[in-house]
Parts: structure tokens; C-alpha cells; sequence
């Protein structure tokens, strides 16, 4: 099968917030998603959104082994039905944010007078003042902070390493760490939905909500570990990141990708064997995730891979596309790149190359040969960004990936400053982390240099027809009030204020009078509006003759 990945380099990364800004203003916009990031950045260490994401041992996301096999953390298909009405695994609004406006009208109708007026914050919820305690980047540039340390879940996974850690952190080392859904090989949201209404696609693997199946249960808010589906409470739909695949369709980068000022994002294809998922992802040990999941990738060059790849239906521009992959040099090639939270044993495919302290300047500065081999390596240990930490968060704990990682990145820093300064090539450094001068300088180029067509190869999969009626095209998501949402005269039953109560008793109140005959609404009781007496009309259906059944 055929994947699309990305992979980000968190070096590049400035923490502007463009991609969460962007992606907001095309996917999140409307009513109901004013807490939903699709896209967000973290700043590291720190509580991440919602807060305390990553600590699945409250929120029973992801999947873990029971006898040997993968089951679930929130439980089995009879622990989920028992709690469908009643789900307490939930991020509140408390763990999200409590999104707000400010009383503009206030500065504008204001009198005369000494003072000046205030725009107070109102929440968007229920139109209150509200105070701002919390938001999506709370942690911005406070990372190491005292303050910060302790709620940070992947920090508390490592007070076995002690002091030293905690130590390191208060020299207020940070680093930033976007975040889009993983579109997972094993999604683990899918298999927890009741209704079926998430899905993977065949055709390149992004993870979508069918919003006609959805009922709202949240079950799948649950089940991802990286708590990146939201629930809308105005449609009463899930919501998620869609990778935007209608660009994806028509050969185009993400929004994200594409509005990204560090250039710090790449998208390709990735082939794996299906076959191989649910073994990778049963394996006992934690730290062997990483390299379960390299195995389930397949080798595009190899001629049986592309024959089978296209006996599977793949098409054979697919299978050209995954051999200029950036995403599969960097994560099978070079190995520079590593998953986010294996052992939540979803198979994510948004992979990372982890942040590089400034090794060389610091080697330098100590007195020591920034340029020798052996100094330069055995510096990577004593960086100031903790392996254990890195660890914790894209190898289960295991450090010898991310050493080696941090090792390449370096060497490659060292081996093309070299060459920067007129001095003749190294091929020691290049040798050291088992790479050619080549493949070393490539490397750099796919890290520093790729343009704009080799950090993107999409192959094209839009096949549809351009309506015949300008008027008909457009996303499904431009409506007014997003997916599943009624027309405009029903807006009463998602008003954010308490729907007056209309004139009448009995059995003329609570019915939706306004509506057309023709309108899903029509009829429909609003129990909210209901003075509990007598009998609302359309409570009960209807017989033939008129009378109520």
C-alpha cells in the first residue's frame, strides 16, 4: 500500500505559529471549532494542548498489548458500550482552552467620561466575561521554566533519570514542536468509533470522518493518543485534520507545508507492507517500535516491490513519486528522521528530525577541536537538550537512534562548514556515521537547500470534472456553520444563549413552528422550550387520518 508522510525538521522550526494561523483560517473557522487546532505548535518541554496530552494513563489513548494482543486503552467493544452516554475520558474545555473575543463594541459606544474603556474578554461559548488563564500556546518561550517542568508528561516518564535532567532543563533550554494529526498505519481512533465513521482511505492513507456516519459519541477523542480529533458542539460531528487532501488530490502541499516560513516541512510517499502492521505494532518491547515500523517500509527500487506494488493497483506514477520521496531518504535512507510517541503503537507517519544543540561552537568555546571527529561525537551525550528527554519522545526512551541521528546532523553540520571555508573535504566525518562524502552532501542539500519540488513530491490522484455550475463548486466545509449544521431558521436549537420560550402551552409548545414544511426541521420538537405540560405536537409520529399514534 501507499502512504502519504511528511516529515518535519525541527531545527528549521521558529515557533511563528504560521502554519496553526493558516490552517485555522481554512479548515477551523466557523462556530463550534474555536477550540480546535488542527495545527499547533508546542514549545518544549511543556504541557502541550490540551494539556497533558501525552499522559495516557488518564486519557487511555492509543493501544496497548493484553495476551499478546492489541486491544485498545479504553477498553474492548463492552467497556465502550457501557460507556457511550458516559464517557469521563475526556479532555474538558478547562484542558483545551476557553476560546475568547474581546467587547470591541464597548471602545465604540462608550460615553464621555474620565476613563477609558475597556474591551473585556468575552468567552465565545456562552458570551460571558471570562478571565484568560490558558490557550493553545500557553508555553510559548517558557520552556524550561520551573513552573512548566513538572506537568510536563514526557518529564515525568523520566525522574528515574534524576536530577541531572531536571538540572539541564532550568538552563532554560526550548525547543518547537508542531503538530498535525499522525494518520496513522494503526490508528487507533478508527477502531475505537462506534459508528464508523472514521476511516483510512486506500488510495493514500489520510485518516478522514465520514461527517454523514458521525453520531457524536467521542469515542475517538479517546482513542488518539495525540488527542488530535475535536469535537464540534455546534454540529455535534468529530473533526479532525484531513491532511488537506483535497490539495493532496490535486498534487499541492498541505496548507501548512505550503505557508511554512522555515521551510521546515516535507511530503512524499512511503510504500509499506500492509501485512507487516499489526505485527510491527505488537512487539513487546517499547524501544523495538522504531524499528518494526522501518521494516513495514518498503524498498521502491527494488523491482519486486514496484511489480507487486502495481499488481496491488498502486499506480505507477505512485511508485515514481515514493523513489524521489523525501520523506522515505530521510526516514529510511539517512535515518535522520524518527516517529513521534511509538509506543502508542499507532504507526505514526509524521516524522521528526530531532533538534541539534550548536555542538560545534560549543566544543570550540571550551577550548576543543569543534572540527575532530571523535571531540564531536563524544560531545553529542553532553548536549544540552537531554537525550532522555528527545528520547521520551520519538524512540519510547531509547537514546541510541536519537544519538545517531543527533550524530549524522552533526557530522553533516561539521563535514559542510568545512567546505564553506574553502577547506579541503573530510571524509572521516562522513565515514563515522557510516555515510559517503556523497550521500553526505546530499543529505545537506534535502536538509538546507531542496526547493520547493523536491521538498514536495505529490503525485496528482484528482481525477474529478469541473461542475458545469460555477455556483456548485467549493469545499463542503464554506456553509453556513460547517458540516451537518441545519439552515439558518433553525439556528435556535445551536443558539449560544437559552432559546426564549415561545408563546403557546401544551401541545403547541416546543414544536419548531418556524421552519418550512420541507426543512429536516419541520416538526421536530425542542423539548428546551417545553413547560411540561400537556403533550408537544410531533413528539409522536403522525397515522394517516392526522391523530397521534
Amino acid at each position: 500500500m501507499a502512504q502519504v508522510a511528511m516529515v518535519m525538521n525541527l531545527d528549521k522550526c521558529i515557533g511563528c505559529h504560521t502554519c496553526s494561523v493558516t490552517c485555522k483560517q481554512t479548515w477551523t473557522n466557523r462556530a463550534g471549532t474555536e477550540y480546535a487546532w488542527f495545527n499547533n505548535v508546542e514549545t518544549r518541554p511543556g504541557l502541550g494542548y490540551p494539556r497533558g496530552h501525552e499522559d495516557q494513563d488518564r486519557w487511555k489513548g492509543g493501544w496497548k498489548l493484553k495476551h499478546g494482543r492489541l486491544v485498545p486503552r479504553s477498553g474492548g467493544r463492552a467497556r465502550r458500550l457501557a460507556r457511550l452516554f458516559a464517557n469521563p475520558e475526556l479532555p474538558t474545555l478547562a484542558d483545551y482552552y476557553e476560546p475568547w473575543t474581546y467587547d470591541y463594541e464597548t471602545l465604540t459606544s462608550a460615553p464621555l467620561g474620565d476613563d477609558l474603556p475597556t474591551a473585556r474578554p468575552r468567552s465565545l461559548i456562552d458570551g460571558a466575561e471570562t478571565d484568560i488563564t490558558w490557550g493553545p500556546n500557553w508555553d510559548d518561550d517558557l520552556g524550561g521554566g520551573p513552573g512548566r517542568l513538572s506537568g510536563d508528561p514526557v518529564l515525568q516518564q523520566l525522574e528515574r533519570a534524576g536530577e541531572r535532567v531536571r538540572l539541564e532543563y532550568e538552563q532554560a533550554f526550548m525547543f518547537y514542536l508542531p503538530r498535525i494529526c499522525e494518520h496513522c498505519l494503526n490508528p487507533s481512533c478508527v477502531a475505537v468509533c462506534p459508528s464508523g465513521a472514521l476511516y483510512k482511505r486506500i488510495e493514500d492513507g489520510i485518516v478522514l470522518v465520514d461527517q454523514d456516519r458521525c453520531r457524536g459519541w467521542r469515542m475517538c477523542v479517546s482513542g488518539c493518543p495525540y488527542k488530535k480529533v475535536y469535537f464540534n458542539h455546534r454540529t455535534g460531528k468529530a473533526e479532525k485534520c484531513t491532511l488537506c487532501y483535497p490539495r493532496i488530490e490535486a498534487g499541492e502541499p498541505t496548507v501548512c507545508s505550503e505557508t511554512c516560513v522555515g521551510r521546515l516541512r516535507y511530503l512524499g510517499v512511503m510504500l509499506y507492507d500492509a501485512d507487516r502492521v499489526g505485527e510491527a505494532a505488537s512487539v513487546e518491547d517499547p524501544q523495538k517500535l522504531y524499528e518494526a515500523q522501518l521494516e513495514c517500509f518498503l524498498d521502491p527500487w527494488d523491482p519486486h516491490v514496484a511489480k507487486a506494488a502495481e499488481e496491488s493497483g498502486i499506480p505507477h506514477d505512485w511508485v515514481t513519486a515514493a523513489r524521489r520521496s523525501p520523506v522515505r531518504a530521510l526516514i529510511s535512507e539517512y535515518k535522520v528522521a524518527l516517529p513521534l510517541h511509538p509506543e502508542y503503537r499507532t504507526m505514526p507517519m509524521v516524522w521528526y528530525v530531532p533538534p541539534l544543540s550548536p555542538i560545534v561552537e560549543a566544543l570550540s568555546r571550551d577550548g576543543h577541536d569543534g572540527e575532530d571527529p571523535a571531540a564531536l561525537f563524544g560531545a553529542i551525550d553532553s548536549l544540552r537538550i537531554p537525550l532522555e528527554y528527545l528520547a521520551g519522545l520519538f524512540t519510547a526512551g531509547d537514546t541510541v537512534p536519537v544519538e545517531a541521528s543527533l550524530c549524522r546532523l552533526a557530522a553533516m553540520r561539521s563535514y559542510m562548514r568545512r567546505i564553506n571555508l574553502g577547506e579541503e573535504r573530510d571524509p572521516r566525518l562522513a565515514e563515522a556515521v557510516g555515510m559517503d562524502a556523497g550521500r553526505m552532501e546530499e543529505m545537506y542539500r534535502l536538509l538546507a537547500l531542496a526547493k520547493y519540488d523536491e521538498r514536495y513530491v505529490i503525485p496528482t490522484s484528482y481525477t474529478g470534472q469541473v461542475p458545469a455550475d460555477p455556483g456548485a463548486s467549493g469545499c463542503g466545509l464554506e456553509g453556513e456553520g460547517g458540516p451537518g449544521m441545519y439552515e439558518s431558521h433553525a439556528d435556535a436549537f445551536h443558539a449560544l444563549s437559552p432559546v426564549p420560550a415561545q408563546a403557546g402551552t401544551g401541545a403547541d409548545a416546543g414544536t419548531d413552528a418556524g421552519a418550512p414544511a420541507d426543512s429536516p426541521t419541520s416538526g421536530r420538537v425542542n423539548l428546551l422550550n417545553w413547560n411540561g405540560r400537556g403533550r408537544p405536537a410531533g413528539l409522536f409520529p403522525r397515522r394517516r387520518g392526522g391523530e397521534h399514534a
